[in-house]
């Protein structure tokens, strides 16, 4: 099983957009500051999540969700979240 999941981060509130075999250690390197993408961004939280059957869906997931129609679904779809 693989995972899309989406951060957002509480300093510059924006997305951060990964992949992963492993959620739970992931998002535990994340919030250690232990993932270069993130660590300059702390904290961050993890707001939604995505499971693949396989790595290369997920890849694809990915990809899409950091196109442009990928962050408007995202922005639709979590609507009441972002605005509480």
């Amino acid at each position: 099983m693989y995972y899309t999941y989406v951060l957002l981060s509480r300093k510059d509130g924006e997305f951060y957009i990964g992949f992963t075999s492993d959620l739970t250690n992931r998002l535990n390197l994340h919030k250690s500051g232990k993932v270069n993408s993130t660590s300059c961004r702390l904290p961050v939280i993890l707001i939604y999540y995505e499971c693949c059957l396989n790595k290369t869906d997920a890849i694809r997931r990915e990809k899409y969700l950091k196109t442009g129609p990928g962050g408007r679904y995202l922005k639709k779809r979590l609507k009441f979240q972002l605005n509480s």
